[in-house]
């Protein structure tokens, strides 16, 4: 069954980003992801207590989602990502 990792990102400093955006497209690949959203959200009912940016990428299963998340080549990204930014990250099982 698909799952969803959706993260609420608030950038604090850009400088991170270049790094990080050239690395993690392919790290998702490797655990068989890909990126189906990455923009502001909107309002659509509700207080607007929103973050900067959302994003959402499927993973085959929840296992493959996880590997990606503890995969060693992702420790560097994240210490870059929680320098930066504040961010949230979920895990969603698709129906």
């Amino acid at each position: 069954m698909a799952a969803y990792a959706i993260g609420a990102l608030r950038v604090r400093d850009t400088g991170w980003l270049n790094e990080y955006g050239e690395a993690m497209p392919a790290l998702i690949r490797k655990h068989g992801g890909k990126v189906l959203a990455k923009s502001p959200a909107q309002t659509l009912e509700g207080d607007d207590r929103l973050p900067g940016t959302v994003v959402m990428i499927e993973f085959p299963t929840a296992a493959a989602a996880r590997s990606w998340y503890d995969d060693p080549a992702h420790d560097r990204l994240k210490q870059l990502r929680r320098a930066g930014s504040d961010f949230d990250l979920l895990l969603v099982d698709g129906l």
